[in-house]
């Protein structure tokens, strides 16, 4: 709850990052003031590697090749 890597997108708003605790908050805020619900989801971070990129950082970690 606590925890931050969070995003709450809404229709008719910029998306606001954040603890999940944060954004229930924020979400429940909207709800009570009449705006439509958004959506609550957690950010994910992803990082694409090819082969040439991913022997060039074993090679850097020392790594058996």
């Amino acid at each position: 709850m606590k925890t931050p890597g969070w995003r709450l997108t809404a229709a008719d708003s910029h998306p606001v990052t954040g603890t999940l605790q944060k954004l229930v908050s924020l979400a429940h805020q909207q709800h009570k003031g009449g705006q439509a619900l958004g959506r609550i989801e957690e950010v994910e971070t992803s990082i694409e590697l090819d082969m040439i990129q991913v022997e060039k950082l074993w090679r850097y970690l020392g790594l058996p090749v």
